[in-house]
């Protein structure tokens, strides 16, 4: 068994069906075979898909089309969890991320649904912590602590929503691990990833775990934008900023960079995340840089034209 994801947060669904998606396009080995698939929804409701090949392109189907995304539904799930090898594993597919809607979701990699010390399959043994009240972190750590020969490794998340991965002894012995995990504190996102048998190991956990958290926690939208223009000069100052008239239109660029204000240059004239300047105020912080040419310290071009508008927005820890 090769990889397990799981997410919590808005369009968690969504998150592990892209990180799933994107590992299949760049990994080799024991991948884009038998996926499962589990999510519980704001509603308390519990979605489930699986195949046997083709990993996400088989997983959801539209009528006769194969290879679309989650339906709306399935995608805005707030935790959700994914397992995912070769093809042909054996049936039911459940039995690889068990779930329950009022405790949580259990997947991992190697062989979780097997039978633990105790003959009850491991991911089952940490299900029923989570329905007898453990966070995913006591109910993880206490199954596989008790099972240091089991081989597996575990993803838990629990009805807080809270994420814990795990591998046994016996796992973690394994020359071909994979682990990432990746939060988001203010959206209330975290996105947790183990593997094996599949390559890159050392890389690829880390790739789809940012993509996943993408999805849950995505990039703000600007809140404005600055139009600037072939012809604005450039400056010298202590930190970039862009200072704008009341229309939102450049008149004047900070650099720090004093080497621009001589000769030509291909260069980033606004750095990413410059001050947006107007009678003093900071309006927000630049989301683009363009690519730049300067001469003497007056632009010539960004990204190849005359004028272009770049979004802007404040952090949001900032009033």
């Amino acid at each position: 068994m090769t990889i397990g994801i799981a997410a919590s947060g808005r369009n968690a669904g969504l998150a592990v069906f892209r990180a799933l998606a994107a590992v299949e396009r760049v990994a080799t080995g024991a991948i884009g075979g038998f996926a499962t698939f589990a999510a519980i929804g704001a509603d308390g409701r519990l979605h489930r898909a699986s195949t046997q090949r083709g990993g996400t392109r088989t997983l959801f189907t539209a009528g006769e089309t194969t290879g679309v995304a989650p339906p709306p539904e399935v995608a805005a799930a707030t935790r959700a969890a994914v397992m995912s090898s070769g093809p042909d594993r054996p049936v039911p597919l459940d039995q690889f991320v068990t779930a329950d809607t009022g405790a949580g979701l259990v997947t991992g990699h190697r062989l979780p649904n097997a039978a633990g010390v105790t003959g009850v399959p491991v991911n089952v043994a940490v299900l029923e912590r989570l329905r007898a009240g453990d966070d995913a972190k006591t109910a993880v750590e206490a199954v596989l602590g008790g099972d240091p020969e089991a081989d597996a490794g575990v993803i838990a998340v629990d009805r807080e929503g809270r994420l814990h991965a795990h591998n046994s002894a016996r796992a973690a012995r394994r020359p071909d691990l994979g682990h990432a995990r990746r939060e988001n504190h203010r959206a209330g996102a975290v996105v947790e990833i183990l593997h094996n048998a599949i390559e890159p190991h050392g890389a690829l956990a880390a790739l789809a775990a940012e993509i996943a958290l993408a999805v849950l926690a995505p990039a703000a939208e600007p809140t404005g934008s600055v139009t600037v223009r072939a012809g604005t000069p450039l400056t010298r100052g202590d930190r970039p900023r862009v200072h704008v008239d009341g229309d939102g239109i450049a008149q004047r660029i900070e650099t720090t960079d004093a080497r621009l204000l001589d000769g030509e240059h291909n260069c980033a004239a606004i750095y990413l995340g410059a001050d947006v300047v107007q009678d003093g105020r900071v309006l927000g912080r630049t989301l683009y840089e363009p690519n730049a040419v300067v001469a003497n310290g007056i632009v010539l071009t960004l990204s190849g034209q005359s004028e272009i508008a770049i979004g802007y927005r404040l952090p949001e820890d900032e009033p």
